[in-house]
């Protein structure tokens, strides 16, 4: 089977567009890829974090990921920080790599506001990711449209060292969804969903109340021409919760805009919130049976070990390749 990594960041809620842009897909590749998933704590710390709300939050995704479907027995759950390879060969790749690629990473732009001095791991970031993939010889790597460049990088990388050298790593391949992989945000359709936007109910999150689902979605931008149809440039407000209804329903969007053919807005987002908080009540099941059980935690710690194995084998690879862990008797 082919292999499959991908990572989240423990910080703040996940929130629907995480959730359907790549969290859907882990849960559907793990019936025939063999699945790595990881919390990606050392992401995490770009920016400052309170080490008490790190922790906890790294406790929340992992439970979100088993909450969403994601079986231990048949994915390796683990945290990022457990396994010493990454940062490890995070550095290795730090070395094969140039400051004008990731100067030009869209993510860096964004977040770095133009400013001239930022935190280094700002920068370089994008390559770390890069060796949580490698490290793992990943197939295939399940992520949001967001992150297409990122994967492009690492597949650089990756190139590049397998000609400076011999053949390291295997080099990825995307898969992005087709639909459903850009929620944007409910206040500004021109933006994404986002984690860190101040109005709350610019997004759901997957662990939100009842009463929150229904304010935030009766709240969302529309506009005046109370006609639902999918128009990204003209109507981007309720093409975007057409998306989020066709995703969560598995119907298509032409046969929901068909559905409510000469009905209102209100009409729609009603039925919207309906659909959204039955598609988040499971999760929120599970994931309240599992928070504060010490099963999570046999599981993260089972899933270190598991993921130790493939990495320190890579790892060895590397090392050898390129001249380093000098046995000296």
């Amino acid at each position: 089977m082919k292999r499959v990594f991908s990572g989240v960041q423990p910080t703040g809620n996940i929130h629907l567009g995480n959730y359907l842009g790549a969290l859907k897909q882990f849960v559907e590749l793990q019936e025939d890829h063999e699945c790595i998933y990881c919390i990606v704590d050392e992401h995490a710390i770009t920016v400052p974090q309170d080490p008490k709300e790190l922790r906890k939050h790294i406790l929340d995704v992992a439970a979100l990921y088993l909450a969403i479907g994601v079986d231990p027995k048949q994915s390796i759950v683990f945290v990022q920080s457990q396994v010493s390879g990454h940062a490890e060969l995070g550095w290795i790749l730090q070395c094969n790599s140039y400051t004008g690629e990731l100067s030009r990473m869209t993510q860096f732009k964004a977040k770095s506001g133009g400013n001239e001095s930022v935190g280094t791991g700002l920068l370089t970031y994008p390559v770390l990711m890069a060796a949580d993939i490698l490290l793992y010889d990943t197939d295939v790597v399940p992520v949001g449209n967001d992150q297409k460049q990122h994967i492009e990088l690492c597949r650089d990388i990756a190139q590049r060292i397998n000609n400076k050298y011999k053949k390291t790593f295997v080099v990825p391949e995307g898969r992005f969804m087709k639909s459903g992989a850009r929620i944007m945000s409910l206040d500004d359709p021109t933006s994404k969903m986002s984690k860190s936007a101040e109005n709350i109910h610019s997004r759901i999150s997957l662990l939100d109340e009842d009463s929150k689902i229904k304010k935030s979605i009766m709240r969302a931008t529309t506009d005046s021409d109370a006609e639902i149809r999918f128009d990204v440039e003209n109507k981007p407000g309720v093409s975007n919760l057409l998306t989020i209804y066709s995703t969560l329903s598995g119907q298509s969007i032409d046969d929901i805009v068909a559905e409510y053919a000469g009905k209102g807005y209100g009409d729609f987002k009603k039925a919207l919130v309906g659909i959204t908080q039955e598609a988040m009540a499971p999760i929120k099941a599970n994931f309240n049976e599992i928070r504060e059980s010490q099963e999570l935690i046999d599981i993260l710690n089972d899933g270190a070990e598991r993921a130790n194995v493939i990495a320190e084998r890579t790892m060895k690879r590397v090392r050898d390749n390129f001249g380093l862990g000098l046995k000296i008797k």
